[in-house]
């Protein structure tokens, strides 16, 4: 625990309850460095992923946000409401692995998160932030999130209000937005963030899936003011949480998926370049074992010694989505590594269903990112990265005219 505070130190017991047995276990599990869990194949451990988010989902089961699925499991709290954000991209989890595993009841659990998010769409379009509890504000990130799940409900189960969703989404996400391209309203702590580039990704799509120019310049002035937050190192300025901090690797991995998912969809070099920097950048700083550090400053320097799962996670996708588009096929190698890493940190035997399959925010589980917590984010991009890997698939699929795009490119 070296990295928290005496004053953070102080707040621990009274909010973690670090003596309840099952927080015991999991704090000196990481405490006395316990070897790391079994590999076992792949399927077993998406399975297990996807239980667990099942378990997320179900957790909600009789309350008003039945349906979503819980944001995860903390010491302080136990079970989360469910989270809209998060819920969102969650859709296209359960529908990859709905084929993935041939599991066809996740679809059905598809459908409940997309009823549920509808409902509490605001009449301007946007969606509401935190847990979307009445009088919690839009956040432009959120909503950018769950319009790849209105996408996603869209393309694959043939929900055209979906479709209409997600326009009313992008059309709030436009009246929000800045001349310069960013947005500085709906933000997280009043700041703009370089890590919207991911939901610009979804704005981006929702704009080509209709054959809306206003939607796709709205798009590229974002993504052209994010470039303008790119170091020569790769590293990205405005790109953490709080105004002034270093990034999580959660954040940098969102920033660097938006670039690269935009700059495919449209052809565009630069924005492709800017993902190949930060991606060979982290590559350049993971550890033997796979993992990462928690934070990163400018140069690739480690901030933190504890590891963020989520964003292993999440640049395990990264590299196999860059390695499926271009020929730059070492970067398998980069996410294999970080998935054994990941596999190694999951528990497949444990009694305890809010353990088992779970993935924590970060390693040790004391560490800053998701503190004591399994975010439910953390095992939908570790579900995400071993179905890409396995069935070198992309989550979410590609658009019908990408997919066009990259056949003809690999003929």
């Amino acid at each position: 625990m070296t990295e928290m505070k005496i004053s953070n130190l102080l707040e621990v017991p009274l909010r973690y309850k670090p003596w309840r047995p099952r927080h015991l276990r999991l704090i000196l599990n990481d405490l006395i460095g316990a070897a790391r869990q079994p590999e076992r194949d792949t399927l077993a451990h998406l399975a297990a992923a996807i239980d667990w988010l099942c378990c997320a989902q179900d957790a909600r089961a009789g309350y008003s946000d039945q349906g979503g699925v819980s944001a995860g499991w903390t010491f302080e709290d136990g079970w989360l409401p469910s989270y809209p954000e998060t819920s969102g991209y969650i859709v296209e989890t359960f529908l990859a692995a709905a084929t993935v595993l041939d599991r066809p009841e996740l679809v059905d659990r598809a459908h409940r998160i997309i009823v549920w998010e509808i409902s509490i769409q605001h009449p301007d379009g946007a969606f509401p932030g935190h847990f979307g509890e009445p009088g919690s504000n839009p956040v432009v990130f959120n909503t950018g999130q769950i319009m790849h799940g209105m996408l996603a409900a869209y393309r694959q189960l043939q929900r055209a209000e979906c479709l209409e969703a997600a326009v009313r989404a992008g059309y709030w996400l436009v009246r929000q937005q800045d001349a310069d391209g960013y947005w500085r309203k709906f933000e997280h702590n009043g700041a703009p963030h370089t890590y919207n580039t991911r939901g610009t990704w979804a704005l981006l799509a929702t704009a080509l899936t209709i054959g809306d120019n206003k939607l796709k310049a709205a798009a590229i002035r974002n993504l052209d003011w994010a470039l303008g937050q790119q170091r020569n190192s790769g590293w990205f300025d405005n790109n953490a949480f709080t105004p002034n901090r270093d990034p999580f690797t959660h954040t940098i991995a969102y920033a660097i998926r938006g670039f690269f998912e935009c700059g495919v969809l449209l052809g565009e070099v630069r924005y492709v370049d800017a993902a190949l920097k930060a991606a060979r950048a982290m590559a350049g700083v993971q550890r033997a074992d796979g993992s990462l550090a928690g934070i990163y400053g400018d140069n690739w320097v480690a901030r933190a010694s504890y590891c963020c799962l989520t964003g292993v996670a999440q640049m395990s996708v990264n590299w196999t989505r860059i390695a499926q588009e271009t020929n730059l096929v070492e970067f398998r190698t980069n996410a294999r590594r970080a998935l054994a890493y990941l596999k190694g940190n999951q528990r497949l035997e444990d009694r305890d269903p809010i353990i088992r399959g779970a993935i924590a925010g970060s390693k040790p589980i004391w560490g800053r990112y998701s503190m004591f917590e399994f975010p439910n984010w953390a095992a939908k991009f570790f579900a995400d990265a071993l179905m890409m890997d396995l069935k070198d698939m992309a989550v979410p699929p590609l658009l019908e005219f990408e997919a066009h795009r990259r056949d003809a490119a690999h003929v």
